[in-house]
């Protein structure tokens, strides 16, 4: 798991959200006032977690930039601007950059790497990266070269099905995954207890742990009842409306650490 949250940076819907890309899902009717208010009780939820919430302006010609968690990757020492999958979202990555060299040092991925946050779960001083159809092995090669130098392994994962590594697996305490084995190559997870999500609660494994609480969809109870199991403190969060654009709750939010100190800007 990461170290304790005290900040999280988000990004409004658009109004053009219904036209966002789609991988896995039929595109149906999604109501933009319910998605809306959907988002506004998710950052309600974030500051009760303690979480100190920054929500930047919706980009009207850009329907998948409340989905932010896939324009970075912030670590406590550096953060990496990703280069999306879709060429639709390569915008996104500059409007986000200022928010983003405020608060660390800035590494880039660069063509013809592609490499979108939704694919990179760090647990410690590991990144377990998704090769997915977002993110490409030179992506991740350029990931493992940006971060080497502050002592982070990356690990390489097998994504089938699921558009990103979090969409599969996300690790709510210590020790501990949750997955749908259906979609990720649990492989490199053995040295972790996995808990399989339910059948008919397949992408309840996008869970988001901040600080002493765990965030599961609404739409999982079943995977939240498993986790209240093992002790842990759950809050059910309904995101029905976004998920019928491929949301998890992992990626409506860059989720760090406040810490202090110049910023600069790097590349590989």
């Amino acid at each position: 798991m990461s170290p304790l949250a005290t900040h999280a940076l988000l990004r409004s819907p658009s109004p053009a959200l219904t036209e966002c890309q789609l991988l896995h899902l039929p595109r149906g009717r999604l109501d933009f006032a319910t998605a809306l208010r959907q988002h506004q009780a998710y950052a309600a939820a974030l500051a009760e977690a303690g979480v100190a919430v920054t929500t930047l302006p919706a980009e009207a010609h850009l329907p998948d930039a409340v989905f932010v968690e896939d324009t970075a990757v912030l670590l406590d020492e550096v953060a990496i601007l990703c280069r999306p999958g879709t060429p639709s979202r390569v915008a996104e990555v500059t409007l986000i950059r200022p928010a983003v060299a405020f608060l660390r040092t800035v590494g880039a991925i660069q063509a013809p790497g592609t490499l979108e946050g939704g694919d990179v779960l760090r647990v410690g001083r590991t990144l377990f990266v998704g090769r997915s159809t977002r993110t490409n092995p030179e992506g991740i090669r350029q990931l493992r070269a940006l971060v080497a130098p502050h002592r982070y392994e990356v690990t390489e994962v097998a994504v089938r099905g699921a558009l990103h590594l979090k969409t599969g697996i996300t690790a709510p305490a210590p020790g501990l995954m949750v997955a749908n084995p259906a979609w990720i190559d649990l492989a490199a997870f053995r040295p972790f207890e996995v808990v399989p999500v339910p059948a008919d609660e397949p992408w309840g494994a996008n869970v988001l742990p901040l600080n002493d609480l765990v965030l599961v969809a609404a739409a999982a109870p079943r995977t939240a009842a498993l986790l209240r199991d093992r002790g842990l403190e759950v809050r059910l969060v309904d995101i029905s409306e976004l998920q019928k654009a491929e949301a998890g709750l992992t990626c409506l939010s860059l989720v760090y650490r406040e810490r202090t100190g110049p910023s600069h800007t790097t590349a590989l």
